[in-house]
């Protein structure tokens, strides 16, 4: 048996709306999935885009980031979220993080605004790892006090709760989600900006589009250029696809949990290897993240060997030559990123698994956890 660290799904549904969109009987896939989602999440907007890192640098031309300006992010997040910010010539500023949630510490956040307070200081990006949020009442009071903007990458997020709302209906200025992440690829890509704020939506839509205006009254070919934007745009194939993946996210989520619990179940009291929290029921479990005490990339490399795929999430960003170079970062500046990242090993998880196949990935991890010194 082999099992793969993610596996799509296309059932009936998928390809009814496909088909739709390649015999031409149904070609407005975009702008429904957009209602949809808005309609899913709870929020006012909701613009699709051709993948989720499309979605973050889309939200910082939203945000009109400029060069030489600040954005703060954790250290423990997928180089697509500095990426964007660097594209700007703006500078990513990180964070050390929570060893529990592997989320960005808001104590060590707080105190970096309270001694950096400046007007180049635009927006905080806050990665919800594993679909786990940050505290984000205590997130946006902070903002309040900072003047700044809040940015939630939500990624592994997406059917997340917080306080039974879902994530990008409460209270952040722009979530940006993603429908093929990191380890985690989709069949088809893309992603989805959400904002309640009208103004950021507008630009947004403007600058996703070459910021290209037309006017409604006159010949479709003529049009004017306000603004510097791009190419953003989602394909309706894409878009037939995802449509049907939100209906059925929720009851995934269901599914995804029942896998996590089994996994907690089955792998309490094994040797060398800590389990994730299991008391906040609203956790989505979108990565299921053990650490193990010793040899991570041996206890991975046997776990592959025996037929399960394992993912890492994620690399801190100060080891990656080009932030460790371009900042003069040193490997020990965010030292619980540090440690979590030696030991942090993400479990294949997603709805389609059977008990079957959970079974098999506990089995060979207590089996390999056995031959651990």
């Amino acid at each position: 048996m082999k099992i793969p660290f993610c596996r799509y799904e296309s059932g009936r549904e998928e390809h009814s709306n496909v088909a739709d969109v390649l015999d031409a009987e149904d070609l407005n896939q975009v702008s429904q999935l957009e209602k949809e989602f808005a309609s899913y999440i709870g929020a006012e907007y909701a613009l699709a885009t051709s993948h989720g890192t499309s979605a973050l640098h889309l939200a910082m031309l939203a945000l009109d980031l400029k060069r030489g300006d600040k954005v703060v992010c954790s250290v423990n997040a997928y180089p697509n979220v500095p990426e964007v910010v660097r594209h700007f010539d703006a500078e990513p500023i990180f964070i050390d993080i929570e060893a529990n949630t592997y989320n960005i510490n808001l104590d060590l956040l707080e105190a970096y605004l309270e001694d950096n307070q400046s007007k180049k200081l635009k927006a905080v990006i806050v990665t919800h790892l594993g679909g786990t949020t940050v505290d984000l009442e205590r997130l946006y009071a902070i903002a309040k006090i900072y003047n700044v903007k809040i940015v939630e990458d939500a990624c592994e997020a997406l059917g997340a709760t917080y306080k039974d709302q879902k994530i990008g209906s409460t209270g952040g200025d722009i979530t940006c989600f993603n429908f093929s992440s990191h380890l985690k690829k989709n069949i088809c890509n893309g992603g989805m900006l959400v904002t309640n704020n009208d103004v950021i939506m507008e630009r947004a839509k403007l600058l996703s589009n070459h910021a290209i205006e037309r006017d409604e009254d006159s010949l479709e070919y003529i049009y004017d250029v306000v603004d510097i934007g791009n190419d953003y745009s989602l394909g309706e194939l894409d878009a037939a696809y995802l449509r049907t993946q939100i209906v059925k996210q929720d009851k995934n989520i269901k599914r995804v949990k029942e896998i996590a619990r089994m996994y907690s179940e089955s792998l309490a009291g094994t040797g060398h290897i800590t389990l994730p929290d299991m008391s906040n029921d609203e956790h989505p479990f979108s990565l299921y993240i053990i650490k193990v005490d010793k040899n991570r990339d041996s206890f991975a490399l046997e776990l592959k060997k025996v037929g399960v795929e394992c993912g890492l999430n994620y690399i801190p960003l100060h080891l990656l030559t080009y932030y460790k170079s371009k900042y003069s970062l040193k490997i020990n500046n965010y030292p619980k990123a540090l440690k979590c990242y030696q030991q942090v090993l993400s479990l294949p998880i997603y709805a389609s698994m059977s008990d079957k196949e959970v079974k098999f990935v506990c089995e060979k991890v207590k089996q390999i956890a056995k031959t651990r010194v």
